[in-house]
């Protein structure tokens, strides 16, 4: 019997090139949604007191944030409040109030307004200055681009060719400009931890694009679909993995302190960006390249 060839190729065969449009089209929106945030803010993010300097006093029990807030804000202009509810019953359990007051001028108001008298029982208090706040954010900042271009330099040398580099540092760039744009969006101010979840993040992304990258590139074994579908099982598991181990840590656990809570969510952002970046763009990116060189 005479064989013929189908009518149709593989559908990842015939539309891998237009599948990099989605995850390419979304950086872009964040990328110049950041631009417009740094020009009209002069910063690339919300930060908190941790970061500027000030006040962080935290209240246990049920309390009106609202009204809290609105009463503090009368006699203070950069007042932040947040509860932190029961998930199960939505029961308020604490509040979180944040200023660039200094701490006795705050903690003064807030008694006042509750009418209580705020003790090591039922509250904390944390102060930092504003030149110590700065400074931490720099050294942070310097740290978070010293671990990215060093990641490059080892990329570079693992695979030693452009494409293969490119794809899987455009990938782990991605992974913090989606989540970052997002919480800017959000309105969430992020503290030094939530910049210190960036740093793991470079780690957590570059994880799966190695594994992609090395199999499709280096093995021999089956064709270059086999490879890359054999790399998203285990990719995949391991992202899933990390991310049953982060959101019920985020949603379920209400007395974690908040820049516990800040870490889980931006990694959990950071791995679902990860799922989009890796396998929709680098995926794609490294078969083009596997075609072009005629690696199989």
């Amino acid at each position: 019997m005479e064989h013929t060839e189908p009518k149709t190729k593989n559908w990842y065969d015939k539309y891998h090139k237009y599948i990099m449009v989605f995850p390419l089209l979304l950086f872009v929106i964040c990328l110049i949604y950041l631009f417009n945030f740094n020009s009209q803010h002069g910063e690339v993010i919300y930060k908190d007191v941790s970061l500027t300097g000030g006040t962080i006093i935290t209240i246990q029990g049920s309390f009106d944030s609202q009204n809290l807030e609105s009463k503090l804000k009368e006699k203070f202009n950069d007042i932040r409040t947040r509860t932190i509810t029961e998930l199960t019953t939505s029961k308020n359990l604490a509040v979180i109030i944040e200023s660039q007051e200094k701490p006795e001028t705050l903690k003064a108001e807030i008694e006042n307004i509750l009418d209580i008298q705020l003790t090591q029982e039922n509250s904390s208090i944390e102060f930092s200055g504003p030149s110590l706040g700065e400074s931490f954010y720099k050294q942070l900042m310097t740290a978070l681009i010293i671990s990215f271009i060093l990641m490059s330099l080892v990329i570079f040398l693992l695979f030693r060719s452009f494409v293969p580099s490119i794809a899987v540092i455009f990938a782990a760039f991605a992974d913090i400009v989606m989540p970052l744009a997002l919480l800017n969006y959000l309105g969430i101010s992020l503290s030094a931890a939530g910049i210190a979840a960036f740093l793991m993040l470079i780690g957590y992304s570059v994880d799966t694009d190695i594994l992609l990258t090395t199999r499709v590139i280096k093995k021999r074994e089956g064709t270059v679909n086999q490879r890359i579908y054999s790399s998203f099982k285990t990719g995949i598991f391991m992202t899933v993995t990390a991310l049953i181990a982060v959101l019920p840590a985020f949603f379920l656990i209400t007395g974690l302190p908040d820049s516990f809570r800040q870490i889980f969510l931006i990694l959990a952002l950071g791995l679902f960006a990860d799922i989009i970046n890796t396998w929709l763009m680098n995926a794609s990116m490294i078969k083009w390249y596997a075609e072009s060189r005629r690696i199989d």
